[in-house]
Formats: C-alpha cells, structure tokens, sequence
C-alpha cells in the first residue's frame, strides 16, 4: 500500500521510517529539502508539491498530516480539499483542537472526503517504534484506519475512540494530565533539592521506577535525564506550553468539570516564564504596607 504523509519533521520522519520498514511505500512532501532528501535516502519518495504527491497516490489515498496544529494546518488542510476525491482519506495526526476538527469535518460533509483525527502519544520513539493513538474517523473509514494503525501502534495502543473530533479531544484530556503529572514530579524533586538530606536523583527516579506506584515512562525519562546532567545546570526552569493544557483547562471550564491539578500546571508554565512577576511585586509591597515587611530592590 502507498501512503502519502505531509510533513516529514520530528513526528513525521519517524513515522515513515516506521510505515517503510512495515512494507508501506511512503510519498512524502514537506517544504524543507532536507528532509525530503531524507526521506529518499531512506527508500521513500519526495514529492516536489501536495499536487505531485496526490498525483503519486492510487485511488482511493491515504493522506497523513503530520504538521503544527494551528496555521499550517489550516492550510493544508483547505488546500487538500479543494484537490481530493471521493473516498480519499485525510488523517490529521497533529495537536488540533477537537473544534477546529469538527469543523473541518462539517466543510467536508458534502464531497464524499473521509476524515479522521489522530491523537499520537509516545513522542519520537513512539513515531519511530510503535505509537500509541486514539482515533476518531468517519465509520466507513474505519476498516482501513484499522489496518494502518494496528500496524504502527504498540500492542493495545490503538482505540478507535468513536465519531470524528473524539480522537483530538481524547488527546488534548491526555495531555492535561501529562501535564499535571510532569508538575507532581517537578516539585517532588524541588523538595528533595531543598529538603535536609542529599540524594543521587538519578538513582531515586530508577528505584521509583521499579515497583512503585509512580512509576513509568515519565519516570524513567526522570532517571535518564537526572543520569546526563545530575543538577540541570544547564537547564532554565521555563517550561514551555504547546497549547493543549489550556484547552483542556477551557474545556474544564465550558463543561463545569473540576480540574484544578491541571489548570494549576497549566498557570505554573505561565508562571515559569516570569523572571520578575508584577504579581510578586505587589503582594511584595501589600506586605509591606500591612506588615512592615521588608522589601528587596531592583538594584
């Protein structure tokens, strides 16, 4: 089978890779020539253009769209469906909001077009050596979403998650919690950095890893990083956000459900970006004006 895949960068490599080494041919079309020349190298085809790489796939096709959520898939998407036929097969693996999927869907509704969004969990690896994904898709795509992902998932990593849109929004419900879980074993090892004894952290993740109740893939990442660089010296507290925290804390907030672990990791990256919050400055001066307390100055 020929599949085409949009987008060749740190998802979209590995996955092809995984898709050739499963006797997939492998049409691929992203705008860096690096990475299409990458993927050459590695046996597939580079289209020159989205309009070549549908001209190099049989009917019906299979398109996988592994691009940022947000502009970019906007649009390819809109490019897409303007150039494809009934029964064609868009698959957005991306971050997408589960909205903008419903949407892109109802624009669909009348072209004959199948669409499913791919939520992917498991990073680089998992793109390159089984992912873990949760999909929702038109029911007639179904059948050939379930030869391609039971192919490159792990065991037990593949549910077809229902109707399109489910798939998105499943993913963006992951990654809150993953946040909320990165946050708890963040500040577990700031109470032992701070705390009154000295320990090797390298080796209390890895024995935390080994039978305990908090163990996992979050925790073994924990042991490997602590191994490459024990202190972080390197490393500055920002944390970074790709967007789906938030939307989960807005869905949390548009369906009434309670999830405070979440949204407060979610301010906490917000809050890693200040250096010098305005927010402290004025609980700093409050303290001062009730209190007394002394006050630290810019200098």
């Amino acid at each position: 089978m020929k599949i085409g895949v949009i987008g060749l960068g740190k998802m979209g490599f590995p996955l092809s890779l995984q898709l050739l080494d499963n006797q997939y041919e492998v049409v691929g079309f992203d705008p860096q020539t690096e990475n299409k020349h990458a993927l050459e190298k590695e046996g597939g085809e580079a289209a020159a253009s989205m309009d070549d790489l549908i001209s190099r796939l049989e009917t019906p096709r299979t398109i996988l769209l592994l691009v940022p959520a947000g502009e970019i898939t906007e649009k390819v998407f809109q490019e897409l469906r303007k150039k494809l036929s009934a029964d064609d097969l868009m698959i957005d693996a991306g971050n997408a909001h589960y909205q903008d999927t419903l949407r892109r869907h109802q624009q669909l509704k009348d072209s004959g077009i199948l669409f499913a969004d791919s939520g992917t969990s498991g990073g680089m690896s998992g793109a390159r050596n089984g992912l873990c994904a949760m999909v929702g898709a038109d029911e007639k795509a179904r059948p050939r979403l379930n030869e391609l992902f039971e192919t490159i998932t792990i065991p037990n990593g593949f549910l077809l998650t229902g109707e399109v849109g489910s798939g998105h929004y499943l993913k963006m419900i992951h990654n809150g919690i993953e946040y909320g879980m990165m946050q708890s074993i963040g500040e577990g090892f700031e109470l032992l950095e701070k705390g009154p004894f000295t320990y090797e952290y390298e080796n209390v993740a890895d024995m935390w890893n080994h039978g305990s109740v908090i163990r996992g893939w979050l925790m073994e990442l924990t042991a490997q990083m602590f191994k490459e660089e024990p202190k972080l010296e390197s490393i500055k507290g920002v944390m970074q956000s790709s967007g789906e925290g938030k939307w989960t804390v807005e869905a949390a907030l548009e369906y009434q459900a309670s999830a405070p672990v979440i949204a407060m990791s979610q301010l906490m990256r917000y809050r890693s970006l200040d250096e010098n919050p305005f927010h402290g400055k004025v609980v700093a001066a409050l303290r001062h004006q009730f209190g007394g307390h002394e006050v630290e100055k810019n200098e």
